[in-house]
């Protein structure tokens, strides 16, 4: 069985959190990769090392990589998708997710330029009331990804294996 790949291409991030938040829902949710363009979010934390690291185990395995181009690094047999409130777009809860993909988000302050949304396969947004933050808006597409995606889940398996070291809950079946 072929596994499906999702790289996520952040355009110009300018928060550390944002972005450490991005690699651990790219762990969470099985995305492969993550790469950024830009100098915004290095210089942030240059000048801020001793910020806590929120992207926990999960995310130590996914690289991320500085690009001058999303596009020069998507790799060929990967649809473009880009993630933007955008005229035209196709609304997330309708969007069948391709099964290898390149999902770039735009910077929290601004928006994916024109020319690179004439060049994508797809472009969608999620319906909200106003703007999402950055890292949230990739945890809503990752997790819309991973349920619309096919295969069998053992729940119990999934939560022994995922939950914190501190959690031994067990639903308990009411009588009846």
């Amino acid at each position: 069985m072929k596994k499906s790949k999702a790289i996520i291409g952040l355009m110009n991030p300018k928060n550390p959190d944002n972005v450490s938040a991005v690699l651990r829902a790219a762990g969470n949710f099985g995305a492969d990769r993550v790469f950024y363009t830009g100098k915004r979010y290095p210089l942030a934390v240059e000048r801020n090392p001793a910020a806590p690291d929120i992207g926990r185990k999960v995310s130590q395995d996914i690289p991320i990589t500085g690009v001058t181009c999303l596009l020069e690094n998507a790799p060929a047999n990967m649809e473009i998708v880009c993630v933007e409130f955008a005229e035209n777009a196709i609304p997330l809860p309708g969007y069948r997710h391709p099964d290898n993909a390149f999902y770039i988000f735009g910077p929290e302050d601004g928006t994916i330029p024109q020319d690179l949304i004439d060049k994508a396969d797809d472009v969608v947004y999620i319906p909200t009331n106003g703007c999402m933050n950055l890292s949230a808006t990739v945890t809503v597409v990752l997790y819309d990804r991973l349920s619309k995606a096919s295969g069998t889940i053992d729940n119990n398996k999934a939560v022994r294996e995922n939950r914190d070291t501190n959690n031994r809950l067990t639903v308990r079946k009411k009588p009846g």
